[in-house]
């Protein structure tokens, strides 16, 4: 993508209303930065930041953009802030994100990760004025089998984790929702899922601080463009 592209789908972020899950994390608190800096109009809605101090309260976002407290797991609540706001874009990265917590909470990790995302995936199903959805899942959404290579796209979903099940099962409610609901929407652009990978540490050194920034940007013109990375759905066989 030639820097007048780059300029165009940065640009388009002006004055849009923009609805982003998990703002209060480090990855959605970085997001909702960048976008607030684009001159978009973002309500957040998460749970109150997990760590004192966090990236969220550092950069004083609360006070920068529409915060809202609350869990995906409380459907009305996370319908009716999307209905009252009706964004254009949706982020989704609100999740339980941890592989060890997976497995002394199981079912909590479940109920996030895909009920949860069931209910972000209906609440942007009932929102017609939702233009584009960005919803991240993450590269331990494939079967672990031990090997030195990266995994491809069209490498089967697993996980045996409970965590990493969360996340295959995502993918999978994702490319229903999608197929069954979302393209039959002529407003709604082509979606992808996002699977990030771990970003590990605090803002660190300040190329660390410019890899996470860049990072943000490829999601933004994901949305913008749909095809900036090609990302498919995993093989469910």
């Amino acid at each position: 993508m030639d820097s007048l592209m780059m300029h165009d789908a940065l640009a388009s972020y002006s004055g849009r209303r923009v609805f982003i899950t998990g703002h209060t994390g480090f990855k959605g608190a970085w997001l909702t930065f960048l976008l607030k800096e684009l001159g978009a109009n973002v309500m957040g809605y998460s749970l109150d930041p997990a760590t004192t101090p966090s990236h969220f309260d550092l950069l004083q976002l609360r006070y920068m953009i529409h915060h809202r407290s609350g869990d995906i797991r409380d459907a009305d609540k996370l319908s009716r802030e999307m209905q009252e706001f009706q964004p254009e874009f949706v982020f989704h990265l609100a999740a339980q994100a941890l592989v060890k917590e997976s497995y002394t909470h199981p079912a909590g990790t479940f109920d996030t990760n895909v009920m949860g995302s069931v209910n972000l995936l209906d609440s942007v199903r009932t929102c017609e004025s939702v233009r584009s959805l960005v919803y991240i899942t993450s590269d331990k959404c494939y079967e672990n089998v031990e090997w030195v290579w990266g995994y491809r796209e069209n490498d089967r979903l697993g996980g045996r984790d409970p965590y990493s099940a969360s996340k295959g099962a995502a993918e999978i409610i994702f490319s229903s929702y999608a197929r069954s609901y979302f393209s039959l929407r002529s407003n709604l652009a082509p979606l992808q899922p996002a699977r990030v990978m771990l970003l590990e540490g605090g803002i660190g050194p300040q190329i660390e601080l410019f890899q996470t920034v860049y990072d943000r940007y490829k999601i933004v013109l994901l949305l913008k463009y749909g095809t900036l990375m090609q990302l498919g759905l995993g093989s469910m066989s």
